[in-house]
C-alpha cells in the first residue's frame, strides 16, 4: 500500500528548516511556539491540504500583523524550499494578501518559481477579475516558464482539487487572450496547461474549442500538440468534428469480427485480454483511431463506460488484420471492481463496431 502524501510532506523537517530559515531574517520569530501551535492535538487528523492550510495560518501568529513586513520575511527565504512543501508560502499569500493585490502578486510571481501559485491566485481572480487577468496576460511574457505557467493555470475553470471558477465556466472569453499568447510556447511544462484549460473549456463550451482548435492546428508542433491533448475528452466522446480535425473519417467500410475475451469470467486482480479482427473494405489506406470501452459494473449495480485507447494508425485496405490488447483488473485508488456482467466495446473512431458481455468475480 502506498504512503500517504500527508505522510510525505509538512514533516517536522520541513518545519525545523522553516523556522531556522526565520529566525536568521526575523531573530523575534517565536519558533517554538510556532512549531507547538502547528503540531496541535489535531495534527495528526489532518488531511494534506488541511495541514496546509494550518501551517499557514499558524505563521500568522508569529510573523509581523503588518501583510507586507511578513512578506519581506517569507517571500526571499521561500526560495530555499521546493515541491509541494513550498506551496506553504503561496498559502499564505492566499490567506492573508487578498486586501493588498500588488504585494500579492509580486509575492506569487516569486514563490511560483519553486511551488505552484494556481490555487492561491484563485481568490485573487474571483475578486479581482480584470486586474488579475491582466496580470495574467502579462505573465505570458515572463522569461520564466513557471510563471509563464501560473498565467495559463491559474485561470483553468475546473483544476482540480481547487476552487471552481464559475465566471469562466459561464463565460470563458477573458481566458482566450492568455491562451492565444503561450499556444507555441517553447516549455512543454507551459504547453500541458494551455492544454488542459482548453480541455476544461471543451466540457462547457465544445463549439469554442473546436473553433480554435481547427484555427490553430497545422500552425506548428508545438501548438499541434497542444490541439491533440486539448480535446482528449471530446476524442473519448467519439465527437466527430473533433476526430476529423485529425483526419479520422467515416468508418461504413470498416468492419469488426471475432471479438474474443479471455477469460470468461475474470477475477478481479487478473488482466483481461481480447482480440478481434479488423477489415476495411476501400480501395486506398485509412486513418483509423482505435479504442475500446468497458461498461464497469458500479456498487449501485449501474454501469459506467470508459473509454481507452489502443493505436492510431493507417490501415491498408482488403487486409484482416488481427489486432491484440488487454486490461487490468487489479484495483486501484482511483478504481475499484465489483463484480457481474460487465460489457467491452470496441470504437473505430468514434463509432461502435462491436462489443461483447464477459463476467467478473471476486
Amino acid at each position: 500500500m502506498s504512503t500517504p502524501l500527508k505522510n510525505l510532506f509538512f514533516q517536522p523537517d520541513f518545519f525545523n528548516e522553516l523556522v531556522a530559515e526565520i529566525k536568521k531574517v526575523y531573530p523575534a520569530f517565536d519558533g517554538d511556539g510556532y512549531l507547538s501551535t502547528v503540531f496541535d492535538e489535531n495534527w495528526e487528523s489532518l488531511e494534506l491540504k488541511a495541514r496546509m492550510i494550518h501551517g499557514a495560518r499558524s505563521l500568522h501568529d508569529f510573523l509581523p500583523e503588518n501583510y507586507t513586513e511578513a512578506l519581506a520575511i517569507l517571500v526571499p527565504i521561500s526560495e530555499k524550499f521546493t515541491g509541494f512543501d513550498a506551496i506553504m508560502f503561496c498559502q499564505y499569500v492566499e490567506e492573508f494578501g487578498l486586501e493588498h493585490f500588488e504585494a500579492s502578486m509580486r509575492a506569487l510571481e516569486i514563490t511560483t518559481v519553486d511551488a505552484s501559485a494556481e490555487g492561491a491566485i484563485r481568490p485573487f481572480i474571483i475578486r479581482y477579475p480584470e486586474r488579475a487577468m491582466q496580470q495574467m496576460l502579462d505573465w505570458t511574457k515572463h522569461e520564466n516558464e513557471h510563471v509563464r505557467r501560473l498565467a495559463s493555470e491559474g485561470c483553468r475553470p475546473l483544476l482540480p482539487w481547487n476552487i471552481r471558477l464559475n465566471q469562466f465556466v459561464k463565460d470563458p472569453t477573458p481566458i482566450l487572450p492568455i491562451l492565444e499568447t503561450l499556444k507555441a510556447d517553447d516549455s512543454l511544462y507551459v504547453r500541458k496547461s494551455v492544454a488542459n484549460n482548453l480541455n476544461d473549456l471543451s466540457k462547457n463550451h465544445p463549439d469554442l474549442v473546436l473553433d480554435i482548435a481547427e484555427r490553430w492546428y497545422g500552425d506548428n508542433d508545438h501548438t499541434n500538440w497542444i490541439v491533440k491533448h486539448a480535446l482528449r475528452t471530446l476524442l473519448k466522446k467519439g465527437n466527430q468534428h473533433a476526430l476529423s480535425i485529425f483526419g479520422f473519417g467515416d468508418v461504413d467500410d470498416v468492419t469488426v469480427s471475432n471479438l474474443t475475451v479471455i477469460p470468461d469470467p475474470i477475477v478481479i486482480g487478473d488482466d483481461l485480454f481480447f482480440s478481434f479482427d479488423l477489415l476495411l473494405k476501400a480501395d486506398q489506406t485509412k486513418k483509423l483511431r482505435l479504442e475500446y470501452a468497458i461498461h464497469y459494473v458500479k456498487a449501485n449495480g449501474k454501469r459506467s463506460k470508459k473509454v481507452f485507447q489502443i493505436s492510431e494508425r493507417e490501415v491498408t485496405p482488403n487486409t484482416s488484420h488481427t489486432i491484440k490488447s488487454k486490461q487490468s483488473f487489479r484495483n486501484m485508488t482511483t478504481r475499484k471492481h465489483y463484480p457481474g456482467q460487465h460489457k467491452i466495446e470496441i470504437l473505430v473512431n468514434g463509432i461502435s463496431k462491436a462489443q461483447a458481455a464477459f463476467m467478473v468475480t471476486e
